[in-house]
């Protein structure tokens, strides 16, 4: 793999994380739902070890919470090629919500290769600190 290989994989994939924080924050659950494989898993960082399987379960998950107005900062997004057709990450997240204190956490992803592009097969958020 080339340099500028390696280079294109990390930028699809750091797009990915900036781009599921955009699409949450618009409501859009249909196009984070998206952004999953088919056979894709998340766990938010309010729950980290509670896995939501599947694409269509991920949108299902998404349209039952309630609404509310947020604003996720995506920060320190580091990527590792594994392969052409895998690699992983992690990323510093800060929440900001209409009703209550920011919330710091971190997501660890694991992407790979679909027919799509790239796409989360694994995405995993987890809460270090959240404000009273």
């Amino acid at each position: 793999m080339t340099a500028q290989e390696r280079r294109a994989i990390e930028a699809d994939c750091a797009r990915l994380v900036a781009l599921y924080a955009n699409l949450n924050d618009a409501g859009d659950w249909q196009g984070v739902a998206d952004l999953y494989a088919p056979d894709g898993r998340m766990a938010r960082p309010t729950a980290p070890d509670d896995w939501v399987q599947g694409r269509e379960a991920i949108l299902a998950a998404f349209l039952a919470r309630p609404a509310r107005v947020t604003r996720h900062i995506c920060s320190n997004v580091v990527i590792d090629v594994v392969s052409a057709t895998e690699a992983v990450g992690e990323s510093a997240m800060l929440l900001f919500t209409g009703d209550s204190a920011p919330k710091v956490g971190s997501f660890h992803d694991r992407f790979i290769l679909s027919a799509a592009g790239w796409r989360f097969a694994e995405r995993r958020g987890s809460l270090i600190f959240q404000g009273s």
